[in-house]
């Protein structure tokens, strides 16, 4: 007996209410679809169908199987789905929604590599510090970075959120180079204006106790490329992403400071960049494959932590629980 054929011969049988039915749906004919129920009864040991009426009629049996069976059928269409999905070749425009400076200098720039994998997909990229709601807006992905906020979304890991304090060697020469972290109060630090407060956490490790500092300046920005810019400048000592400054450490326009510790600006849960997406019990091709090439394109450490010379330091993220 071909159990599958069966499966479906019987529930198609409840749902239109008769074997003919199910028969010509099916391109089958009316024996077959009855051969297929009895053997199932035969092979369960239970009548399925009252046969005493003309119409069918479940028996307490059949209704109990009928649900199972349905069941059954869904799962195994989706795994053939899946596999299909699997095998198929990304197509289909792509809709990302990416940060403004991160997408600039870690996104665009490889786009044109992930299209020559993947021709048949259609980029629609926004870049924008705005977070959108992806179902609203239509977007397939997205990239995140920092905390999540607790969601509905599927997010997967590309890359951990690495901060250290830099300066430009023309502020360390003129204000010397603090060697630990309580030496930074009496520096000028550069203060990421949204910050609650003016305090930068730090620990030797990620299993060290939790330490903090009151940091004091007199400039401040709202986002880090204006900090970047300040920070070359030499106003200032700024807490940066990796990510944002790699040019300028690889280049010598700024300075890794106290690289040794463990840093952040806020408290919380794990901060990282993440690609996110909506819940779907399958994962379209183009988003699947966006998110494993630039997972593998940042790669661990991620690329721009070996050009600034940091791969000696950790790369794992530090979770800084809430007070």
């Amino acid at each position: 007996m071909d159990v599958f054929a069966a499966l479906r011969a019987f529930v198609r049988s409840v749902d239109l209410g008769s074997f003919s039915k199910a028969a010509a749906e099916q391109e089958l004919k009316v024996s077959t679809v009855s051969r297929y129920v009895s053997a199932l009864e035969a092979d369960l040991g239970v009548a399925l169908f009252n046969r005493s009426t003309r119409r069918l009629h479940l028996t307490e049996g059949g209704g109990d199987f009928y649900r199972r069976a349905v069941a059954i059928l869904a799962e195994f269409e989706e795994a053939r789905l899946a596999m299909h999905t699997l095998n198929a070749s990304p197509r289909g425009v792509l809709r990302v929604n990416i940060p403004s400076a991160f997408g600039r200098r870690h996104i665009v720039p490889h786009l044109k590599d992930y299209r020559d994998l993947y021709p048949l997909v259609r980029l629609d990229v926004t870049l924008t510090d705005t977070v959108v709601n992806l179902i609203e807006t239509g977007a397939d992905v997205a990239i995140r970075i920092g905390a999540l906020e607790d969601s509905t979304l599927v997010a997967r890991k590309l890359a951990p959120q690495r901060r250290i304090p830099v300066a430009s060697p023309t502020y360390l020469d003129r204000h010397g180079t603090p060697r630990a972290p309580d030496e930074l109060a009496r520096h000028a630090c550069l203060i990421l204006a949204p910050q609650q407060g003016e305090t930068w956490y730090y620990r030797a490790t990620p299993e060290a106790e939790l330490e903090s500092i009151t940091v004091n300046g007199d400039v401040r920005a709202n986002e880090s490329e204006a900090l970047l810019q300040l920070a070359r400048d030499g106003l200032g000592i700024a807490l940066l992403p990796t990510w944002i400054m790699a040019d300028e450490l690889g280049a010598g326009l700024l300075t890794p400071l106290l690289s040794d510790w463990h840093w952040a600006i806020a408290t919380g849960a794990e901060r990282a960049i993440w690609g996110i997406y909506p819940p779907k019990r399958i994962v379209a091709p183009k988003v699947r494959t966006f998110l494993a090439f630039f997972a593998a394109r940042f790669g661990k450490p991620p690329y721009w932590e070996r050009t600034a010379q940091l791969e000696n330091t950790a790369d794992d993220d530090i979770i800084i629980p809430d007070h």
